[in-house]
């Protein structure tokens, strides 16, 4: 039985930790990935020492040396597993530029792939056997040619004599491109130094730097919290990190499960909607032989927390042991890297219910939480090593505690900028208060696009700038009048639905309001009475939020677009409602708009 390893020194890039693990602690797991190959497999698990992932990095490393100039891109074409893990750690090590994305194929995610390859202009793409030929076929029309390496066939001996590379803390490590909810996929550029304060960042958080867990995850390793999270974070600690498949997860999300509770002082992170998803499907034979009294931590971030989750969540797991305090509402975003603020594990969930005219208006005031207008939010706790302020978004002024405004923030987490869009980098990177204190003044601050406010010392998350629906002068977040959709009819799918303004009519006073809605998969169209379902969502939209929808549009499961990482794309929807491309073929619109 191995003693657990000590905290490392600090160092500045991921690399030197992986040498640093691989010299002290080399037969300890540093990653185990549990592959379900058949529909009711338990898992097959792989695990990769220290020692292992070490020499897998060195030859990878090489190889892609080989194939590429320093500061030349990498596009890590892996499915989910331990390729990725160390194509990952490799091209940085090469002195190369890491793109995190994924295998052509994924549904209505080949264009995105396209537009990403197109902005990178890789040199080399790195894949795996199973996924060479979809990957020749797709490079095959790339504007600039390509090296295809399959990392699965690179022997261990690839490294040689060749002396391990030590790269430049301030270089650009990878470039973790959003996730295009609100715009055309932007690459932001990742220094080595900042994964590395990021990942500190998040270990602090969450009670990881000074205690041993295992990380356990199933979010996709292209995206910012599951690179962090299930990559950086363990990396650092000199921890185990266990990984499974998304689609595996979505197919039976007790597997998730499973493995929190097969892995003592377990430490994991998902979005919303997957909490409310295992609330719903784990049945109750698949709980009888979970215990899940050792889980420390349960981040949840990515999408909007909605306490009813929270709620929903814990209850329906309560009897297999899962305390309550385990659940984190964190802030992040890719720009920061990742992680931004969250609650600590440990202490119960914080709940503010606000009123909802003030909110309109631009100011967080309390009210009674068993008001049926009352707009109930949770806090995402602290900032963890970086500094936040909440800006009028366009006085640039620092507004105070109660007022709802931009979230800036400023760490040694914060990106460079984006990729070849300098001018867009000054914008969003470099931004200035103009009535900031000493302690607010100095250096520039990253404009999340975010909304937010701080009470009793924790953030709160009201939504997007940019999806604000404005209607006579008052705001209206799309996520709450969402969730107020979903709650109206049975057949109305949850988190798989829009809310947008749409340009007014001559005469009309602000934005009109639509809602396109997937209907539930278990229901087809020709059973919903379509005109009763959108007198219901109308009435109750109207009801809670004093807005009258211009539009309601049921849609089959799948209609409703979504991002890389999974939140459903409202600008996507909104562009896809003006071309006109929801028919009457497709969808029921129930209502013309007057």
């Amino acid at each position: 039985m191995h003693s657990r390893p000590q905290l490392a020194i600090s160092y500045r890039t991921l690399q030197e930790y992986v040498r640093h693990w691989a010299r002290i602690a080399p037969d300890h797991r540093a990653f185990t990935f549990v592959d379900h190959p058949a529909p009711h497999s338990r898992g097959v698990h792989r695990t990769l020492t220290w020692r292992r992932l070490d020499i897998r990095v060195r030859a990878l490393a090489a190889r892609l040396a080989e194939e590429a100039e320093p500061g030349e891109r990498v596009a890590l074409l892996c499915p989910q597993g331990m390729e990725y893990v160390t194509a990952f750690l490799a091209a940085p090590a090469a002195g190369l530029i890491a793109v995190p994305l994924y295998p052509p194929g994924m549904r209505g995610h080949d264009g995105r792939l396209s537009a990403v390859l197109a902005d990178a202009r890789p040199a080399v793409v790195v894949t795996t056997r199973p996924f060479l030929r979809e990957v020749e076929a797709f490079c095959a029309d790339a504007e600039t040619p390509v090296r295809i390496v399959v990392a699965d066939e690179v022997p261990d001996t690839a490294a040689g004599d060749r002396p391990p590379a030590t790269p430049d803390p301030a270089a650009i490590a990878y470039l973790q491109y959003t996730s295009g909810s609100t715009r055309t996929p932007a690459g932001v550029e990742i220094t080595h130094a900042n994964v590395v304060a990021n990942a500190r960042q998040a270990l602090g958080a969450y009670g990881a730097d000074t205690r041993s867990v295992t990380f356990v995850g199933w979010l996709p390793l292209y995206h910012d919290m599951g690179l962090v999270l299930s990559v950086a974070a363990p990396v650092v600690r000199g921890l185990l990190s266990v990984v499974m498949d998304p689609g595996a997860f979505l197919q039976a999300p007790v597997r998730w499960l499973r493995l929190l509770a097969a892995h003592p002082r377990s430490l994991s992170a998902a979005p919303n909607f997957a909490y409310d998803y295992c609330a719903a499907a784990v049945t109750e034979v698949e709980k009888a032989d979970l215990r899940l009294d050792g889980v420390v931590a349960l981040l949840n971030g990515s999408e909007p927390v909605r306490p009813g989750t929270v709620d929903r969540f814990h209850a329906a797991f309560a009897a297999q042991g899962l305390a309550p305090e385990t659940h984190c509402p964190s802030y992040g975003l890719a720009e920061a890297t990742v992680f931004v603020s969250a609650a600590r594990p440990g202490q119960p969930l914080r709940r503010f219910a606000l009123d909802r005219d003030t909110l309109a208006g631009g100011k967080a005031l309390p009210a009674r939480p068993d008001d049926p207008r009352a707009v109930l939010l949770t806090g995402c706790g602290t900032p963890s090593g970086q500094r936040i302020r909440i800006a009028d978004p366009v006085s640039h002024t620092v507004l105070s505690e109660e007022e709802i405004g931009e979230i800036w923030v400023q760490g040694p987490n914060v990106g460079r900028g984006y990729w070849n869009q300098e001018e867009q980098s000054r914008r969003v990177f470099g931004a200035t208060f103009t009535n900031a204190d000493a302690d607010a003044a100095a250096g520039g601050w990253l404009r999340t696009g975010d909304l937010g406010t701080v009470l009793e010392g924790q953030l709160i998350v009201t939504g997007r700038l940019k999806d604000l629906i404005i209607v006579d002068g008052r705001n209206h977040y799309p996520q709450d009048v969402e969730a107020t959709a979903q709650e109206a009819h049975p057949a109305v799918r949850r988190d798989r639905l829009a809310a947008f303004g749409v340009p007014g009519v001559p005469g009309d006073s602000g934005e009109r309001v639509v809602v396109v809605a997937e209907h539930t998969r278990a229901t087809s169209l020709a059973e919903i009475d379509v005109p009763e379902l959108g007198r219901a969502v109308r009435a109750a939209v109207s009801s809670r939020h004093g807005l009258r929808l211009a539009d309601v549009v049921l849609v089959p499961p799948g209609a409703v677009p979504r991002t890389s990482s999974g939140k459903v794309s409202r600008a996507l929807t909104r562009e896809r409602y003006l071309a006109g491309a929801y028919t009457a073929e497709t969808v029921g619109n129930t209502e013309p708009a007057a």
